[in-house]
């Protein structure tokens, strides 16, 4: 058995934690390897399985990414999670159908692609401050947080991006900033651990890049079920997902589903390595 583990070109031989891997499943007979998703001399066929890990440069690469998506699935080369998955997944309009199985997301409003960006007419008129972002996206990218109130800065400086990406427009939560945001994270379905994600003082964003405060937390059992509800939505195999909210009053507001290449966190819990594993095996050889 020989697995390829999917990373980019910034990081060609994994992150430290992704790494531990290929020692992990070399224990189970399985040769894995780091390999990046749009090398050009890769034999994809060499591979019984992929599996996304670290393709954290995808989103500047829509184009060339959606192609090698088709390709891999062509040659019918298995992937977790799943093409079905990553496709749905990759464009965060997801949330939409998610919200029409009344999970409950951070208030968002949702805006196609277009030549004529209005945001005075489609933010709330109760909204005080909001996120903007492209459907397509990840780690921040082309993000902003604004002032409704200055709005008109904003609708000016995205009118070219609205034109060429759908967008995302969220109600900002100032909670972000003192509750933080809660990862919980899900192999094959079946709860793993859980991390919180505080901004530093005078920032909104929660990642370690822009000085994120880490913590490992133990969510409220019913918590945990409001994840795994929103896990369950998924009817196919899931090796992994991360669920990613606000949690008020013992309730998660939904910001993402991470099925393509989150950050697992196995450092901030023992035995989650081993774990990812398990759901490795359970997968490839039910």
């Amino acid at each position: 058995m020989k697995i390829g583990l999917l990373t980019c070109q910034r990081l060609p031989d994994l992150t430290p934690a992704d790494q531990l891997l290929i020692p992990e499943l070399a224990k189970h007979n399985i040769a894995a390897e780091a390999v990046i998703w749009d090398h050009p001399d890769v034999i994809w066929t060499d591979f019984d399985y992929l599996i996304f890990r670290n393709t954290w440069d995808y989103y500047e690469k829509e184009f060339q990414f959606n192609l090698w998506l088709s390709t891999i699935k062509k040659l019918g080369i298995k992937t977790l999670n799943s093409i079905d998955i990553i496709e749905q997944n990759k464009h965060k309009f997801y949330l939409r159908e998610l919200q029409n199985q009344n999970i409950t997301i951070i208030p968002t409003v949702f805006i196609e692609k277009t030549k004529h960006l209005h945001l005075a007419d489609i933010i709330p008129s109760h909204w005080k401050k909001a996120v903007i972002k492209p459907a397509f996206s990840a780690g921040s990218y082309l993000t902003e947080v604004f002032e409704v109130a200055n709005m008109e800065e904003i609708n000016q400086k995205y009118q070219t991006i609205a034109s060429e990406k759908d967008l995302l427009l969220q109600e900002f939560k100032p909670e972000i900033e003192t509750e933080g945001e809660t990862s919980l994270i899900f192999f094959n379905k079946k709860f793993s651990h859980a991390i919180n994600k505080k901004p530093k003082s005078g920032d909104f964003r929660i990642q370690v890049q822009f000085g994120g405060i880490y913590a490992a937390v133990r969510p409220s059992a019913e918590v945990i079920q409001q994840a795994q509800s929103i896990v369950n939505t998924f009817p196919n195999d899931l090796l992994y997902a991360r669920v990613d909210g606000i949690i008020i009053n013992n309730k998660i507001q939904l910001m993402e589903v991470e099925c393509i290449e989150p950050d697992l966190y196995f450092n901030y819990s023992e035995g989650s390595l081993q774990r990812f594993v398990k759901s490795i095996l359970e997968l490839i050889y039910k």
